[in-house]
């Protein structure tokens, strides 16, 4: 007998569990339009509503060229600054290698334009005081100190006098774990403390004034770094050397550094105002040549080789034109796309009902649900995250009516094959879903993680079809196992599916069955009637019997093949005992008639 399933043996349970996930969702919905925060529809990218474009030329202030590699810097802060403040689907991308072309969806605020037309400057700044990204509540903060009516001065931009109550109060509030407090691009004052995070949030702290500007760098690079004694390793790192009064002040700062107990030892490289390492001072560096060692992979420590290099060129942006855009050319496209999914969803529709007759009404009714769940996610999304569904993303929906119905096809057929191997309606259900849901779990598990590696890997506007098709794969895990399995179990209950009707879909007669079923009601007659006219004697024959076990494809034609010769020779067997008995009856005629 057949394991029943959880969603199987207790199908309501299920059901409920759906109707509690959908009331959540469209709940939030409800109160993000209640209270001003959301809408009821989902938001829109630059490609379908349209929004803001803004043409920045970067100059140095210097007066030297600005270099590719500076503008791709400049995008990637730009980028870090727009995707911080929560804005989504934000195109940043250069013009010309010249200009940079940003481009924001809907109606950004001015907080958001002040972002992107901000420069980005490169300090070093001593650490006085490191500590846990999160915030301190009030009630865990350490008591005031009473301070002196005057301020004591500072001995050196290290001194720990710099930390003044206001300072720790802000330093203590701050939470390095909110997105809003990694945004950047606020021009902090040089000459007093900085409270900052580090630029992926793990830390927080309080540096000193600045003593290096990132214009006195003269070059850096990533590289394997090399032992005293010549000998080269497999640990990366970032080379940096500085220039006419950079190199003096940098070794003054490492003078005191180096004499300096944890974590006042080490010095941050801010950019942006946003701390991008925080190294320590080991050894005195007279002649301006450092070498930043750590757990350096390839990619980081080039990455940050670039950073310090764009802090050799600082650069201004100056705005060329800003404009608002259009969405004509996307809205025709959207309007195409969707006319092409309702006619895909059609054609889906009508080969469910065709194929599987009343079983297609469970796929009807199981899109509608997946539909109601990828509509309300988006909406959901778009108030809590800012999410905005571009055009790839509705390819992404659209594409996601395919991998749904695969779904329903995969169950459907395991069950009529259920059907037709002659088990009862109710263990073909639980028996064909043990079968089906493995096949599904696998199919979603692969377009999930082609989604996740595409997604990461990816940028624009593959990125959000990369989203819905991640999105709307666990969408089809939820509704195959918590709306069709137990809806199909629950309708087997019904006359209509339990019993078999023609138009339900699981008819055994037009899925096959009758061929069995014939052979089998032959082979007993004629056993049947070979039994009235001479018992037998020897012993039966081995013939194949369903144990409910899997059965390969050569088992089962052997097992027909076996059936269908008992049936004939049964057939023989009693066409000759029938031509027998009518050849005594011809005698004992004759000799009557004598």
């Amino acid at each position: 007998m057949a394991t029943r399933t959880t969603s199987g043996s207790r199908p309501f349970r299920a059901l409920i569990t759906l109707g509690i996930l959908l009331a959540l969702i469209f709940g939030g919905v409800w109160a993000g339009v209640l209270t001003d925060k959301g809408q009821a529809t989902p938001k829109l990218a630059l490609d379908l509503e349209g929004g803001t474009q803004i043409i920045l030329t970067p100059r140095a202030d210097s007066g030297e060229e600005v270099t590719t590699e500076a503008i791709n810097e400049a995008i990637a802060i730009i980028r870090q600054r727009v995707d911080a403040a929560g804005v989504a689907e934000a195109e940043i991308t250069s013009q010309g290698g010249r200009n940079i072309v940003v481009a924001l969806a809907g109606e950004p605020d001015q907080a958001t334009l002040d972002l992107v037309r901000e420069s980005a400057q490169m300090q070093f700044r001593p650490v006085i005081v490191e500590g846990n990204p999160g915030a301190v509540p009030e009630e865990d903060q350490p008591a005031d100190e009473e301070e002196d009516a005057e301020q004591p001065e500072p001995e050196n931009p290290s001194d720990p006098a710099w930390v003044t109550a206001d300072v720790l109060k802000e330093f203590y509030a701050l939470d390095c774990t909110s997105e809003d407090a990694l945004i950047g691009g606020t021009t902090s004052d040089p000459d007093v403390p900085l409270v900052t995070c580090e630029q992926d949030g793990q830390a927080k702290y309080i540096l000193g004034p600045v003593e290096v500007h990132g214009s006195e760098i003269a070059d850096a690079s990533a590289g394997l770094e090399v032992t005293s004694s010549g000998i080269q390793t497999n640990n990366w790192m970032v080379s940096l050397e500085f220039k006419g009064e950079g190199k003096d002040d940098f070794a003054t700062i490492s003078r005191r550094l180096v004499t300096l107990e944890p974590p006042r030892n080490q010095f941050g490289i801010v950019l942006d105002d946003l701390v991008i390492s925080a190294p320590r001072m080991n050894q005195i560096i007279a002649d301006g040549k450092a070498q930043i060692t750590g757990n350096f992979t390839r990619e980081s420590a080039q990455t940050l080789s670039s950073q310090l290099r764009f802090g050799a060129l600082p650069l201004s942006f100056e705005v060329q034109s800003e404009e608002q855009i259009s969405a004509t050319l996307g809205s025709e496209q959207l309007e195409k796309g969707l006319i092409a999914g309702v006619i895909g969803l059609f054609l889906v529709l009508l080969f469910s009902l065709y194929q599987y007759r009343g079983l297609g009404l469970v796929t009807v009714a199981s899109l509608a649900i997946a539909g109601l769940l990828t509509y309300g996610l988006l909406v959901l999304l778009g108030t809590l995250q800012g999410y905005r569904l571009s055009l790839p993303g509705v390819a992404g929906v659209i594409v996601a009516i395919g991998i749904t119905a695969d779904s329903f096809i995969v169950y459907f057929e395991r069950v009529r094959d259920e059907v037709r191997e002659g088990r009862s309606l109710v263990a073909a259900i639980d028996r064909g879903w043990d079968r089906a849901k493995r096949t599904i779990l696998v199919s979603d598990a692969v377009s999930l993680m082609a989604a996740i590696v595409l997604y990461f890997l990816a940028v624009g506007g593959v990125r959000g079809f990369a989203f819905t098709l991640g999105l709307t794969t666990i969408i089809d895990v939820i509704v195959v196992f918590w709306f069709t399995h137990p809806m199909l179990t629950l309708l087997v209950r019904t006359k209509f599916f339990g019993g078999g009707h023609k138009l339900s879909g699981l008819d055994p007669v037009h899925l096959g069955q009758t061929v069995a079923l014939a052979r089998g009601r032959g082979a007993a007659a004629a056993r049947q009637k070979r039994a009235k006219v001479a018992p037998s004697t020897s012993a039966p024959k081995a013939v194949p019997v369903s144990t409910g076990g899997r059965m390969t494809i050569a088992e089962r034609r052997a097992a027909a093949a076996a059936a269908a010769k008992e049936a004939e020779n049964d057939a023989a067997g009693a066409a000759a005992e029938d031509e027998a008995d009518s050849s005594g009856q011809d005698a004992r005629t004759e000799g009557e008639e004598s």
